[in-house]
């Protein structure tokens, strides 16, 4: 392929450019993790209706759906109708110039639409193709559509996860089945990459919500294969070690790691209670975990004694990791999760985004910037600095991008566009012709923005994104 056309992004992959096929969470986050780290991200949207989590309202900010917001960050965008022969020549355009692909369709749908690795990397030899879908591509299972839910059954997760014998199963709370197959996809393109750069040729990625369920029992499975006995749910306890779990105090729950026996040594000279030391019962890990549930109920009543301010105060001076169970929103005000990203070291550039990126937390704060936003915007800065950002340069630019008028999509190409799908909805595209200087035969440069006829765009990060699509019948159904 030809040198890496430059965007203006900072980051690790600045200069990568990815297609992205896919929605709701798997594929997404695939992109996500690449978009955060400065490639740019071309999100590819169904026509109609868009990506599935526009739907998923509530909650949403100004009428856009926040979980679709989180999930699409620092990314640009576009809704192409592959029916549409016309459609796919835009999306085999932009294929044409990727550096990498993101599908998460079912089994065969990009073979159907003709959109299939053997005929992109036809085009583009160094076409990296990711494909993340519920069983993989290969096995019993490889044609049936799949979901999180599905994923932690059959993967064994939800035996795992629970209070314990005779209490029903138990998911996960997160979604950790697609967020972790959107990473090892990123993982794998990141691999891929590589490869290609010491033999010129793409390849394809495949993983799966199954496999990645299966990521998350390595030390059950471990059990399993050394025992032949599969372990339960031991609610927040360890399969191995002890003690490691979660303790009630007098005025909530704390969360401790002793599971080492220097860390034991060190919790008792906190609990005060050297003659545990002695115990027979508790004087090494193994004796611990053959008697978890005596450990835990004489545990349980000294951290009944004390509030657990107190008791992490204690446990921290002492060197034993330990912390507070918390909510999502204490989390998201927790000042480590504000800390900045760069270590404070001069110079630095931001761990976990590229230039103009913000954290979710802050985007979900500041999702648009017209004039009347803006200025609530101000108003929340000065009541808590800090807490609510203006993108200055971009915003400055908006008026003249709201006098740009509606209906600019060319249908010509394929991309289908509505007047009526929403009183919000504009979308502007621009597809330059080929250039001829490039080695891969052409690359198609896309300028899309969202304008509304209230006068707001939506942004989040340095993401422009189709926008206000009305829910419809799905194109196709996805894994």
């Amino acid at each position: 392929m030809g040198a890496p056309e430059m965007t203006g992004r900072k980051g690790p992959l600045a200069g990568l450019k990815v297609i992205e096929l896919a929605h709701i969470m798997a594929g997404p986050v695939c992109g996500l993790m690449l978009a955060d780290m400065g490639a740019e991200v071309i999100k590819v949207e169904k026509v109609p209706g868009g990506d599935d989590s526009r739907s998923f309202l509530p909650p949403d900010i100004d009428g856009e759906s926040a979980a679709f917001m989180m999930m699409n960050r620092n990314k640009r965008g576009i809704a192409v109708d592959l029916k549409h022969e016309r459609g796919k020549a835009v999306l085999r355009r932009l294929a044409a110039s990727a550096d990498a692909l993101i599908e998460n369709y079912r089994l065969g749908t990009m073979e159907r639409l003709g959109l299939g690795y053997e005929t992109l990397r036809a085009d583009n030899p160094g076409l990296i193709y990711c494909e993340i879908s519920g069983f993989g591509r290969s096995g019993p299972y490889a044609g049936r559509g799949g979901f999180d839910l599905i994923a932690q059954g059959m993967s064994g997760l939800m035996s795992i996860t629970g209070e314990g014998a005779g209490r029903p199963p138990v998911k996960v709370g997160a979604p950790v089945t697609d967020i972790t197959a959107g990473i090892l996809g990123a993982l794998g393109i990141l691999a891929a990459t590589i490869e290609r750069q010491r033999t010129g040729r793409g390849q394809r990625v495949d993983t799966s919500l199954f496999e990645a369920g299966i990521v998350h029992t390595y030390w059950q499975s471990a059990i399993a294969f050394a025992t032949g006995v599969s372990p339960g749910p031991m609610g927040s306890a360890h399969p191995l070690n002890a003690p490691y779990q979660a303790f009630e105090t007098a005025d909530g729950w704390i969360t401790l790691g002793a599971a080492n026996q220097g860390n034991w040594l060190r919790l008792l000279e906190v609990l005060e209670a050297p003659d545990l030391a002695d115990d027979p019962r508790f004087t090494d890990s193994a004796g611990r975990m053959g008697h978890l549930k005596e450990l835990e109920t004489i545990l349980s009543r000294i951290f009944r004694t004390r509030p657990g301010a107190q008791w992490l105060k204690r446990l921290d001076a002492a060197g034993v990791p330990a912390g507070p169970v918390l909510s999502v929103r204490e989390m998201q005000e927790d000042p480590q999760d504000a800390r900045p990203r760069d270590g404070g070291r001069p110079g630095a550039q931001p761990a976990r985004t590229g230039q103009g990126h913000r954290p979710a937390a802050q985007v979900l704060r500041d999702p648009g910037c017209g004039r009347r936003r803006r200025a609530r915007l101000r108003r929340a800065h000065a009541r808590r600095p800090g807490r609510a950002r203006l993108r200055r340069g971009r915003d400055r630019g908006a008026h003249r991008r709201r006098r740009s008028g509606r209906g600019l999509i060319p249908r010509r190409l394929g991309i289908n566009y509505d007047h009526n799908m929403s009183a919000k909805a504009s979308i502007r595209l621009r597809i330059a012709r080929p250039s001829r200087t490039t080695k891969s035969g052409g690359r198609t440069k896309i300028i899309i923005g969202t304008v509304s006829s209230a006068g707001r765009r939506a942004a989040f990060s340095s993401a422009f994104m189709t926008r206000s699509l009305r829910d419809s019948a799905d194109m196709m159904r996805s894994d």
